[in-house]
């Protein structure tokens, strides 16, 4: 048995729990939207045909805020299709995923989904085939009041009151030759710094989040940063950061390590922003919106979209079926999220129904039902727990040999403490394949805790998944080893495996 020492202490703070690190995505991608959140024939489906099953499960999931419509879909995207009278609005033809587009649900039904849900919406305008006039016009539907013309258009279509979008995506992945649309750096860094600043003389308390790199291995990666900053800084909250990861060959350590991979582009995004700050000699921060983030097995036939002339709605795509290796490491990815809080200020699980996601339905007519996958355990638990302050670590953990990262630690951890209550929440994972870790977490700088929850997410294959025959086989289990004695926490972490330990006063 490996053994690790964990030592925390009130006094060092990385910053505050940010409710939106818990947000996830929602966009016009195969059964994301519809059979997804969206089937009027369901037996729980709403007046809006909402499904009243997969609210329930996104309520417990525990995401605040939803990012919509896209992703990919949204450079091509015409907003004004999905408002007004559902019989009049035209289908299309969506160039991203090679699909058609009914328009049934749109701006209007998704804020209404988003109350229903109790989450905030977080809107992305297409900065692909569009620009400054329709990213205005599309503000002044959801955000103005009465007495214009897209506000009353609005209001005429069912909603008087203002939508009160405060978060905007100016645009998506616009550095992908993949993306309809695609611009330069410096192209898009003039578009974004454009458009921010006619959005701001509408409503100059809007969040705006530019369009940082599509992922580290990006050829332009960190140049594109430097450059639409240099372009937009002032205009802009926060640059978006997007990265997926998957086993592949049969590493799993590799896999285990990715937060590594996840710590890094955050660093370097980091440190791109605040150079970009120094040379323009800019007072303010630009924080990180890590808005795409999951496990995601891009190669596999799912993941190709249909071709030729068929352009079917919403057809079965990405539906990867995930592992209790890949909720390890969705547990591990947040715990890199919630361990840069002073920097990553936003971050969205893409997605959240059926495409990549925690949450998998049957259509109405094949069943109807809906699950959890392994993935929904760790994400909901987190979101849960992770209340007040992340805290600093300090860590003394064995070492192993990676492929792909090298040497990393066998443990990853981080702790969250919550002053108004004094409870701590550690969450860890164990990325050895075959050695159990005992883990000892030093309290002293907490005295008088005792163990209130531990749960473990494990099991001998790592390759089992949830069915909606079989659900409930993947869930976290009661982990027994967990006690308090003489200020120190321990508990056993096997092999492969995320851990809660939740700590609170008698």
């Amino acid at each position: 048995m490996l053994s690790a020492l964990v030592t925390i202490d009130p006094a060092f703070v990385v910053g505050p729990v940010r409710p939106r690190t818990f947000g996830s995505f929602v966009e016009h991608l195969g059964r994301c939207v519809y059979t997804g959140i969206h089937d009027p024939s369901h037996p729980t489906a709403d007046a809006d045909g909402f499904r009243g099953d997969v609210v329930d499960l996104v309520r417990e999931l525990g995401v605040t805020t939803v990012r919509y419509p896209g992703g990919n879909f949204v450079s091509g995207y015409r907003w004004e299709d999905g408002v007004g009278p559902i019989a009049e609005r035209p289908r299309r033809l969506d160039l991203a995923w090679h699909s058609t587009d009914p328009n049934l649900v749109g701006v209007d039904e998704f804020v209404r989904w988003c109350r229903k849900a109790d989450v905030e919406p977080m809107m992305a305008i297409n900065l692909g085939t569009r620009g400054v006039q329709e990213a205005l016009d599309l503000l002044e539907y959801c955000n103005a009041p009465v007495g214009s013309y897209w506000a009353d258009q609005r209001a005429a279509n069912g909603s008087p009151e203002p939508h009160k979008i405060r978060m905007w995506c100016l645009g998506n992945e616009m550095d992908g030759p993949w993306q309809t649309g695609h611009k330069t750096a410096h192209e898009y860094g003039r578009l974004a710094a454009e458009t921010a600043r006619a959005m701001r003389q509408m409503d100059p308390d809007l969040e705006l989040v530019a369009c940082g790199s599509s992922g580290w291995g990006m050829a332009t990666f960190g140049a594109w940063e430097h450059t639409v900053l240099t372009e937009s800084y002032d205009q802009v909250d926060l640059i978006s950061a997007h990265a997926y990861y998957h086993e592949q060959d049969g590493d799993l350590a590799s896999f285990l390590a990715s937060p590594v991979d996840m710590d890094r582009f955050i660093d370097d995004v980091t440190a791109t922003a605040d150079a970009v700050r120094a040379a323009g000699k800019h007072t303010k921060r630009v924080h990180i919106s890590f808005d795409e983030w999951n496990v995601w097995y891009v190669d596999r036939a799912e993941s190709r979209p249909p071709s030729g002339d068929d352009w079917p709605v919403a057809p079965v795509l990405l539906e990867d079926r995930y592992n209790v290796a890949d909720a390890v490491v969705v547990g591990g990815l947040l715990i890199s999220l919630l361990r840069h809080t002073d920097r990553v200020h936003a971050a969205s699980l893409a997605q959240l129904v059926n495409v990549i996601a925690p949450i998998m339905t049957e259509p109405a007519d094949q069943g109807g039902r809906a699950w959890r996958q392994t993935t929904f355990h760790p994400f909901a638990l987190t979101a849960q727990h992770a209340k007040g302050e992340v805290l600093r670590l300090a860590v003394d953990a064995p070492e192993h040999e990676t492929a792909k990262y090298g040497r990393v630690p066998v443990l990853d951890a981080v702790a969250t403490h919550d002053p108004a209550t004094g409870g701590v929440s550690v969450f860890a994972v164990n990325r050895s394949l075959t050695e159990t870790v005992a883990l000892d977490v030093d309290l002293r700088g907490f005295p008088g805790l005792r163990v209130a929850e531990a749960v473990t997410l494990s099991h001998p294959d790592h390759t089992w998944t949830a069915t909606p025959d079989n659900p409930t086989s993947v869930r976290p289990t009661a982990n027994p080893t967990a006690t308090v004695t003489d200020h120190h926490a321990t508990t056993h972490l096997p092999p492969t495996s995320w851990t809660l330990l939740h700590l609170t006063h008698p």
